[in-house]
């Protein structure tokens, strides 16, 4: 092994949230990569923020503009705040415009020339003297060149030059499916060093965006896919953190809102765990996210209630209703309320507000109600990221955090969540109708705690104006869980007492 195989290769910061934590660093420095996806999936922006990022480093860029004319697109990333105009009167950054000026005409016909491509590419570098480059993309060349062979031959001349001046380069292409061949054309990939694929797949009629670093020629970078989403940041992927086991857990114990919740939990919720609660509609799922939220000011702790299924002024009354007064919490600095309708952006998006939410308020409490209607706006492998992702954060940050969801059936129900969601959680209480001679009551228990003991019965349940009134145990009613309620003998009763499974 020589000298030169021996040194890791260095890697630049892209600037795009969450790339750098999968490449481990960013884009192997003084090679070139290759983005390929579909239309649509946010390629532009990728190589766009890398050249911001380069500006904010010091390293000044240039962008080749194959497609659309530079005009375009300093209009279509203002939206997210980039003022290309003003890098570009600093002398940071500049355009090299190759797009058509008329795209019905075939600009090049016999050999193809690449030569004045080239001369103009190394006058911009020269000029702004740029360290990183963007072409934005590859594809335009052959729209224009009919003969493949002589772009595969002007594509690595191409590579070649970028590597020879020892620019960082990131080159775009088209794809024609998002699980089928790398490029367009199937050389682009051979002409890169590194290459990333991005998907904007179709899933259960629901759409779903993922990043997935391909090759990255002598360096190391996480494997698989990686959601990400394009929101008023650019682009930001959504990682996964595996920092999370290896954080020490809480044994201080802190409310849940309700002193009789909490004996049935031994003395509390611990700290920084994560709380399911999961019952039918109108079983007191979100009453039980209001008193966690609310639980937090007695104990000098802020609260962030994300609301997915009703408005603010709706969470508002109905915490009155149960002695809650949100209002005045919220003035006091100790309560934040987000509510989101989730039909308005995809699971992705709403990740990255939610974080953004509880990287600026700092809550030591989040509650969110509820995930069910988080469930149904993506599919079932992207609910399960999305909530892996979000425990990831909360377990990371210390934060306590309370989930409500749904259950299909309104007296017994065979799963907890049509997700199969609660091994991430820490604890799980379960909320149920109970029908009693004719009557609906309704009854709660605690399935699981980990790390604790906690009562095993299924306790009745009132809600009045003060909230949630826990009563005594159905000692005389099996099968309720099931949804097929039935009453024991007292022969029967004695007989479970001796062996205290009630």
């Amino acid at each position: 092994m020589n000298s030169e195989q021996q040194i890791p290769s260095l890697k630049l910061a892209t600037g795009i949230p969450g790339f750098d934590d999968i490449s481990e660093g960013g884009l192997p420095q003084g090679r070139t990569t290759l983005v390929a996806g579909t239309a649509g999936s946010g390629k532009t922006i990728f190589c766009t923020q890398f050249l911001i990022e380069g500006i904010k480093q010091g390293q000044n860029g240039v962008f080749i503009a194959f497609e659309e004319p530079p005009k375009m697109i300093r209009k279509n990333v203002r939206g997210f705040g980039w003022n290309i105009s003003h890098w570009e009167a600093e002398n940071k950054w500049m355009f090299v415009d190759a797009s058509p000026q008329d795209r019905s005409v075939l600009l090049v016909s016999g050999e193809y020339d690449l030569d004045p491509l080239i001369a103009r590419l190394k006058y911009a570098i020269e000029q702004v003297n740029a360290k990183r480059v963007a072409m934005d993309s590859l594809g335009a060349i052959f729209s224009y060149v009919p003969d493949v062979g002589q772009v595969r031959n002007a594509l690595f001349r191409l590579a070649q030059i970028l590597r020879e001046m020892e620019v960082t380069a990131v080159l775009t292409s088209e794809r024609t499916s998002d699980y089928g061949d790398i490029s367009r054309y199937g050389i682009e990939e051979f002409v890169a060093d590194n290459v990333i694929i991005l998907r904007n797949s179709l899933t259960e009629e629901k759409r779903h965006r993922s990043i997935e670093i391909l090759k990255f020629r002598g360096s190391s970078h996480q494997l698989g896919e990686f959601s990400f989403t394009i929101s008023d940041e650019g682009f930001v992927v959504i990682p996964f953190s595996t920092d999370v086991l290896k954080r020490q857990a809480s044994i201080q114990r802190l409310t849940s809102g309700n002193r009789d919740i909490d004996t049935m939990c031994g003395g509390g919720w611990f700290q920084g765990s994560i709380i399911l609660t999961s019952g039918a509609t109108g079983t007191g799922k979100t009453l039980m996210a209001a008193k966690f939220a609310a639980g937090g000011v007695e104990q000098d702790e802020k609260s962030l209630l994300f609301a997915f299924e009703e408005s603010r002024e709706q969470m508002i009354r109905n915490a009155a209703g149960w002695g809650v007064d949100f209002r005045s919490i919220e003035e006091a600095g100790q309560l934040k309320i987000v509510c989101r309708y989730p039909e308005i952006a995809s699971i992705e998006s709403h990740f990255v507000n939610m974080r953004k939410q509880i990287r600026e308020f700092k809550p030591q409490r989040v509650a969110i109600d509820s995930l069910s209607a988080l469930e149904r706006i993506t599919t079932k492998k992207g609910f399960r990221e999305f909530l892996l992702t979000f425990n990831t954060l909360v377990k990371e940050e210390g934060i306590t955090a309370l989930y409500t969801t749904n259950t299909v059936n309104l007296i017994g129900s065979e799963t907890i969540t049509q997700s199969d969601i609660s091994t991430n959680t820490d604890l799980i209480i379960l909320l149920r109708y109970v029908e009693v001679y004719g009557a609906i009551r309704r009854g709660i228990a605690i399935l699981k705690m980990r790390g604790s003991q906690h009562e095993k019965s299924i306790r009745e349940f009132t809600i009045d104006d003060k909230g949630m009134q826990i009563g005594q145990p159905y000692r005389n009613i099996m099968g309720i869980l099931a949804g097929n309620p039935t009453y024991a003998e007292p022969d029967e009763i004695d007989r479970l007492n001796d062996l205290d499974l009630i």
